[in-house]
């Protein structure tokens, strides 16, 4: 059965929900819609629609127009079996001691490492970004050098992958949260794959606004890898939620968008310890000053 796909960019997030929604009362109706803020700091969201109808060029023109968004580009998708051709392309991940794989690599989990298992066929990161190969460096960084986390907070935790390496090497508190209630789930079935089903708290929540957060702060390790403007909008309850002592992880982001999220997070008497660059990526450790 073919797949077709249609995207377009907008400037601004309240637009780009109203068209998503907007799409979901197409006829044909779309089998999925998407809404997301582009990772190359342009400040643009696109909204993308896959249908297994041919679209409506002239309803999708006209949701464009009122939108005020770029022209729908639409395609015809090759039929791929796309969980296949993650398997063969994506092959383990090793950071600092943590090896990330899948359960086809079962066989190459080298004896020494710290090993989280995460299908290819999971959304929400499967470990292979240069922000979560960093976050996960800078876990195994502050372990290395004798740090002990008894309480952590994994902030939009997506798969739990981060949540997960730090209830490896600190077996206390962790509690992982993310907006997404799929995003949950998929972090749950995580945690029951690598055996640690009730070492890690998952739960659906924005930021920190949720009453368990509220219980287990303060937090010896806060982190959150997501993207430059939630990032400057948390420092303060990060900075709230924060222990004495603690530490925070922060990474979803640019190169060159390092210097304003340090901005924000200084102006909260927090100061860089260590930033790990990995492509275009970057990831931030801060303690207090």
């Amino acid at each position: 059965m073919p797949t077709f796909s249609a995207f377009t960019t907008l400037s601004d997030r309240h637009s780009a929900e109203s068209l998503s929604e907007a799409l979901e009362d197409l006829d044909p109706q779309p089998d999925g819609v998407g809404c997301f803020e582009m990772e190359d700091g342009s400040g643009l969201w696109e909204v993308g629609a896959y249908f297994t109808a041919p679209p409506d060029d002239t309803a999708l023109a006209l949701l464009a127009a009122v939108h005020d968004a770029r022209s729908f580009v639409v395609s015809e998708l090759p039929e791929i079996d796309w969980v296949a051709k993650v398997r063969r392309d994506l092959s383990p991940v090793e950071a600092g001691r943590f090896f990330v794989y899948g359960s086809h690599d079962a066989d190459k989990v080298p004896a020494d490492r710290i090993a989280l298992l995460i299908e290819a066929a999971m959304a929400f990161g499967t470990g292979h970004h240069g922000t979560t190969q960093g976050c996960l460096m800078a876990l195994d960084r502050l372990a290395a050098a004798g740090m002990v986390k008894r309480a952590v907070a994994d902030i939009g935790c997506g798969t739990a992958v981060l949540a997960m390496g730090a209830a490896r090497l600190w077996p206390y508190r962790v509690i992982a949260s993310d907006i997404d209630a799929v995003a949950v789930e998929v972090a749950q079935a995580n945690l029951v794959a690598n055996d640690l089903e009730g070492m890690v708290h998952c739960i659906e929540a924005a930021g920190f606004e949720h009453a368990d957060i509220a219980a287990a702060a303060p937090f010896d390790l806060i982190l959150a890898n997501i993207l430059k403007g939630p990032l400057i909008a948390l420092a303060p309850a990060v900075a709230a939620h924060l222990a004495a002592e603690g530490h925070v992880i922060l990474s979803g982001l640019l190169r060159e968008q390092a210097d304003d999220v340090l901005a924000a997070y200084g102006a909260q008497g927090l100061r860089l310890e260590h930033r790990e660059d990995i492509g275009d990526w970057t990831t931030l450790t801060l303690s207090r000053g």
